[in-house]
Formats: structure tokens, sequence, C-alpha cells
């Protein structure tokens, strides 16, 4: 039986669009390369939060609070590109290890909704277990290492305020 699900719309097609997007590829980078990415955007979004750092702390006389509320700043601005990347991965994820896929035929009002074959199924589950939720774990971890630096940056703040 053939597929009837649109092209763009199956699951394999998705994955394949999702991991060569320019954006959402930073995710499967080798972890220096990932880490790096991460930094320049943390950097970017700290540069971008400077003036209201400095609008809160005075980098002359309160140094270490300024550069705190700044890494506060580009924190909270990473947080949202990480879950948009996290957003993405677990879509395509869902997708994949589910045994029924919903498509559209052509509009918002014609949805129908497949069964992949078992062998199928079985082929995007093991995509899912090597390559996916590899990536989703590490955009977790992210995250939760993110929250964690804001609590100890947060905490610090406390301390030297």
């Amino acid at each position: 039986m053939t597929c009837p699900v649109p092209k763009d719309q199956q699951p394999l097609n998705e994955y394949v669009e999702l991991k060569e997007a320019f954006f959402y590829r930073w995710a499967k980078k080798t972890r220096s390369q990932y880490l790096r990415v991460l930094l320049l955007m943390w950097l970017g979004f700290t540069i971008i939060f400077l003036p209201v750092a400095m609008s809160i702390e005075s980098p002359s006389r309160h140094l270490w609070q300024f550069i705190c509320v700044a890494s506060i700043g580009g924190s909270v601005g990473l947080i949202l590109p990480v879950l948009l990347m996290l957003s993405g991965w677990n879509h395509v994820k869902q997708r994949l290890d589910s045994a029924k896929i919903f498509y559209e035929e052509s509009g918002w009002y014609d949805g129908q909704t497949w069964e992949k074959p078992e062998a199928d199924l079985a082929k995007d589950r093991l995509l899912v277990a090597y390559e996916i939720k590899p990536v989703v774990n590490r955009l977790q971890k992210t995250l939760l290492g993110i929250v964690g630096f804001l609590i100890l940056s947060l905490g610090s703040l406390k301390v030297w305020g």
C-alpha cells in the first residue's frame, strides 16, 4: 500500500528537512561546535541586554552586579532559541514515533489519519532512538543548564546585593 500522506507531511521527510534547516541543525553538531554556537548566541543576547543592565547597575560602581545582570539577560534570551529547537525536534520525534499520522490533503478542513505499516513504524522508531532522542536529550540538558546558571546568577546577586 502506498503512503497517501503528501511528501512534505511525511514524518521522514519532515525529519530530513529539520536536520538540514539552518537553525535546527545546530542541535546535531558535534559537542564543541554546539557549545560554541550556544556561547555565541549567549554573548549576542548579553550584548543586546547591556543597556538594560547599565540602567539597573552601574558598571563603574558595581561591576560584579552589572556582569551578573547582563549574564542573566543573555541567559533569558538564550532560552528562547533552545525552546524553539526543542519544540521542532519534539514535533518530529512525536510524528516518527506515532503509529498513526494525521495529515491534510489540501487544507485545514480535510484532515485524514493514516496508519503506518509495521515495517515503517519499526524503522521510524529506530531513527527516533538513535538520531532524535540524543538531540532532544541534549536540548533538555541545555535548558536545565541555563536554568541552573540563572539560579546561580540570581543567587550571587542576592549575596553581593
